[in-house]
C-alpha cells in the first residue's frame, strides 16, 4: 500500500513525513515506522476523495495492477468504521478490478450475476449470485439500461441520481457480499452505456462539423453549448476531441448531468448549424436534434463476427460491433481524424489490458496490436505525451491498412498517401521524443520511442511493395 499512498501524495502535492532514504519499507520494519505509516495511510484516507483515487489510475500503471487494486480494495474493506468517502471508493475500485479483470468472451454481453461473482472471486471469496431483495431496483434499472437510445433519455430519467440512491439508503448492508456484486454490475453496465451513448452523440457531432466544413462554414453558433453566436470551427472541433477522455475531476450525478447537457447542446448547435447551412439535417445523424445513436451505432445491433464497438441497446444478449468500413479500401481511404475514431470506437469496447500485454484493432483488412500504454493514452491518459502517441498510432494504422489494400487490390494510391502521412509523424515524433528525453520524463521518452520504432518499421515493410 505504501507505494500507491506516496504516488497520491506527489500527485495531489501534499507533505510526505518520511525521507526519501526511508521510502523503501522494508518487509518488516520496526514498530515505531510500522506505526507511523499506518498514522499516514489513515490521516491519506481522510484527504483523498474518490475522483482524486480515479485520477491516479488514470495517470499510471496502477489501473493494470490486480494486486494494486486488489490491495486497495482489502484495505478499505477492513476497516471497522467506514465513512460515506470509503464507501464510494470501494464502489468505484471494485468495478475498476472487474473491467480489469474480466474475461473477453464476457465483456460485450448483458452481464449476469454469476459472471461478477466470478471474477470477483479473488476479492470477495465464494458469494452467492441471486440478487438481495433489496437491491431489486437497481436490477429493474438494468433491465431499463438495454432500452436507452440517447443521453437524452437516459438523463431524464435521474438515472444516475437513483442509482446513488440505493447506495445511499443501503447503509451497512451495502457491504454485503451479494450487495456489492449487485452494485459492481449495475456500476459497469451504467458506465458502458454512458461511454456508448456520449460516443453515439460525439460521433453526430464530427459528422457535422465535417460537412460544415467542406461546405466552407467557418463560424458557429453555439448558445445551446453556452458560448458565443460566433465560434471558430476549429475550436469546436477541439472541444468535441476533449470529449474523448474521462472525467478527472470531482463530479456526482448534477455535475455528470451537467456535463453531458453541455454535450448534448454543442450537438445541438451544430446539428442545428447543419440544417441552416443545407436545408436538411446531418446526413450522418439522421435522427434529429432529439434523436438517438447515429447510423455507426444502429449497425452495431446487427449479428457480426467481427469485434468492434458494442451498442448499448441491443436487445440480443451478444454485443456485436459494426464493421470499421465496406472493405479495406474504404478503411484506408480514411483521413486521420476519422481513423483514430475507428481505434477510439473499437478500444473502448476491449477490457484494460493486464501489464504490458497487447490489445488487438481491425481496421479494413489489417490488424495492428497496441500496447498498453498506447491504448491508455486513446482511453483514459490526458497525459503530456497522450496525443503524440495516439498520432503514432493512427499514422501505424493507417500505414499497415493501406499495405493491406495494396496487396489485394494491387492499387497503392491510398499506401502512397499513408506514406506521406507517417513520413510527416516520424519527424514530429523524433523531436518528441527529444523533448521527454530533455526534461527527464523516461516513462514518455521510452513509450514514444517505441511506438515511433514501431512506425517506422510499418514504413520499411511498406517501401519494399
Amino acid at each position: 500500500m505504501f507505494p500507491i499512498y506516496l504516488a497520491l501524495a506527489k500527485q495531489l502535492e501534499l507533505e510526505i513525513p518520511f525521507p526519501a532514504g526511508h521510502r523503501n519499507l522494508a518487509e518488516k520494519p520496526d514498530l515505531e515506522l510500522f506505526s507511523q505509516v499506518h498514522e499516514w495511510l489513515d490521516s491519506m484516507d481522510e484527504r483523498v476523495m474518490v475522483h482524486q483515487l480515479r485520477h491516479l489510475l488514470q495517470m499510471t500503471t496502477l489501473n493494470a495492477s490486480e494486486n494494486g487494486l486488489r490491495a486497495l480494495i482489502s484495505r478499505h474493506l477492513r476497516k471497522s468504521r467506514k465513512s460515506n468517502t470509503d464507501r464510494d471508493k470501494i464502489d468505484f475500485l471494485l468495478v475498476q478490478y472487474f473491467a480489469l479483470c474480466s474475461p473477453a468472451k464476457i465483456y460485450h454481453k448483458q452481464i449476469e450475476p454469476v459472471d461478477v461473482v466470478q471474477v470477483m472471486k479473488p476479492v470477495l471469496g465464494e458469494v452467492d449470485p441471486d440478487p438481495l431483495a433489496w437491491c431489486s431496483p437497481l436490477e429493474k434499472m438494468i433491465e431499463s439500461l438495454r432500452g436507452f437510445r440517447s443521453l437524452r433519455e437516459i438523463l431524464k430519467t435521474n438515472f444516475i441520481e437513483q442509482g446513488r440512491k440505493v447506495k445511499e439508503t443501503a447503509g451497512g448492508m451495502f457491504y454485503d457480499p451479494s450487495a456489492l456484486i449487485a452494485f459492481i454490475r449495475f456500476n459497469f453496465l451504467l458506465r458502458r452505456t454512458l461511454i456508448e451513448l456520449m460516443h453515439a452523440d460525439l460521433i453526430a457531432i464530427r459528422s457535422g462539423l465535417g460537412q460544415l466544413e467542406a461546405g466552407g462554414v467557418r463560424i458557429l453558433d453555439c448558445h445551446h453549448f453556452g458560448l458565443s453566436a460566433a465560434e471558430p470551427l476549429n475550436k469546436i472541433r477541439e472541444l468535441a476531441d476533449e470529449w474523448k477522455q474521462p472525467f478527472q475531476k470531482e463530479y456526482t450525478e448534477r455535475t455528470v448531468s451537467q456535463a453531458f447537457d453541455k454535450l448534448l447542446g454543442l450537438r445541438t448547435d451544430v446539428e442545428q448549424a447543419v440544417e441552416k447551412a443545407f436545408g436538411k439535417p446531418s446526413e450522418n445523424a439522421p435522427l434529429g436534434i432529439m434523436g438517438s445513436a447515429p447510423k455507426t451505432l444502429a449497425a452495431a445491433r446487427k449479428p457480426s463476427v467481427e469485434a468492434a464497438a458494442p451498442s448499448a441497446s441491443s436487445k440480443s444478449n451478444e454485443r456485436t460491433p459494426p464493421p470499421a468500413t465496406a472493405g479495406a479500401e474504404g478503411a484506408v481511404a480514411l483521413d486521420f481524424e476519422s481513423c483514430m475514431e475507428q481505434i477510439w470506437e473499437q478500444l473502448i469496447a476491449t477490457p484494460p489490458a493486464r501489464g504490458r500485454s497487447m490489445t488487438t484493432v481491425k481496421i479494413g483488412g489489417a490488424r495492428i496490436l497496441l500496447s498498453s500504454w498506447e491504448v491508455t493514452a486513446f482511453v483514459s491518459s490526458d497525459g503530456p505525451s497522450a496525443e503524440d502517441l495516439r498520432r503514432a498510432v493512427v499514422a501505424r494504422v493507417l500505414v499497415t491498412a493501406a499495405m493491406e489494400s495494396a496487396k489485394e487490390t494491387g492499387n497503392a494510391t491510398s499506401l502512397e498517401k499513408a506514406m506521406n502521412v507517417a513520413r510527416v509523424e516520424v519527424t514530429r515524433l523524433q523531436e518528441r521524443v527529444d523533448v521527454a528525453k530533455q526534461t527527464k520524463d523516461t516513462e514518455a521518452a521510452v513509450n514514444l520511442g517505441i511506438s515511433t520504432k514501431r512506425l517506422l518499421s510499418a514504413l520499411v515493410e511498406a517501401e519494399k511493395l
